[in-house]
């Protein structure tokens, strides 16, 4: 498949993609569209999946896939310009033009659907809706029944408008807005108040629309209830927050290619320890969030604060952007 093709398994690996398309979505939000310059098709990718975006300055930030997953000549992002961040979406707001050349990772999904659920109902808030929106369309393709909640300030802020209101197979999508006050949006505790048998629910937006998902889902059986968070959650007031596992003490490292010893002192990360003794390990959000540090371990007892593996994954990968050791010493297979 030309200049793209590669191992999909080569996480590290990356595509030199062209944006063909930007479009103003909604206030604040563009869409991007990127595809190979010469026309070739893109490795696949599922439903709730992601890209590493790498621009100029240094920045890599991660961005959900909105587009379906049956379009592989395209992926499409879509990012709000955020004012109080770290920088990185503005710089793409600023940075990124029609017909320039942008290095993306491969995509991998930490928010994946569940193929075997009767029925779906995915809650999207304000810039959320980028993963949700293609879930609904793989759904809408597999032709899996599915309630699409989005909820917004108002009209103004609806990112993909056009394609949510067109005609769906198996869906239904109803907009919620609160005009900033949430009590006068979606009553998301009535909506999930009641579980059904092989009913699952997916959401995604800003913290206290996650709060308020997670509260009102808590009674649905394990494994029905599926999340992803774009920021580190915060922790309540009064309580230490998540740079708490900087505080652990210190403990070591063992690269097994080598054997090499490396100190992981208490004040710093696992990324840190191995970037200053000359094993740099790639990273992005610092926050346990994206997966694009994880590393396969081989020995030791690892105290997570991530926000992504679940407890098969946890077994043998940490995130090394905020993962410590409970033992004297981790084995990593690097």
């Amino acid at each position: 498949m030309g200049t793209v093709q590669k191992n999909a398994d080569e996480q590290s690996s990356r595509l030199s993609l062209m944006v063909r398309q930007i479009r103003f979505e909604a206030i604040g939000i563009n869409s991007y569209v990127l595809v190979d310059p010469k026309g070739e098709e893109l490795p696949p990718f599922t439903a709730g999946a992601h890209i590493d975006v790498h621009l100029p300055g240094g920045f890599t930030r991660q961005y959900s896939l909105s587009n379906s997953p049956e379009e592989r000549h395209q992926y499409m992002i879509a990012v709000l310009r955020d004012e109080q961040g770290r920088g990185g979406s503005k710089a793409l707001h600023d940075m990124l033009q029609v017909q320039q050349m942008v290095t993306v990772s491969y995509p991998r999904n930490n928010f994946a659907l569940v193929p075997q659920a009767r029925k779906v109902i995915l809650i999207a808030g304000g810039i959320g809706v980028t993963p949700i929106k293609s879930m609904a369309h793989a759904l809408d393709d597999a032709a899996i029944p599915f309630e699409f909640h989005y909820c917004a300030r108002n009209p103004r802020f609806v990112a993909f408008s056009e394609e949510l209101a067109a005609q769906w197979k198996v869906g239904t999508i109803k907009l919620h807005f609160d005009n900033g006050v949430p009590s006068e949006g979606l009553d998301i505790a009535g909506l999930l108040r009641d579980y059904q048998e092989g009913h699952h629910v997916f959401y995604c937006g800003p913290s206290g629309f996650m709060q308020a998902c997670a509260s009102a889902s808590a009674h649905w059986p394990a494994g029905t209830v599926h999340f992803e968070n774009f920021k580190a959650p915060q922790a309540p007031v009064g309580e230490p927050g998540d740079d708490k596992h900087l505080d652990s003490g210190s403990f070591m490292l063992k690269i097994a290619s080598t054997g090499s010893m490396i100190e992981v002192a208490p004040d710093q990360s696992i990324v840190d320890a191995l970037t200053n003794a000359g094993v740099p390990i790639e990273t992005s959000c610092q926050s346990g969030l994206c997966g694009t540090c994880k590393v396969r371990y081989l020995e030791g007892e690892v105290d997570h604060h991530d926000y992504i593996l679940d407890e098969a994954d946890q077994k043998h990968w940490l995130t090394a952007c905020v993962s410590r050791a409970k033992s004297s010493v981790l084995v990593l297979d690097l």
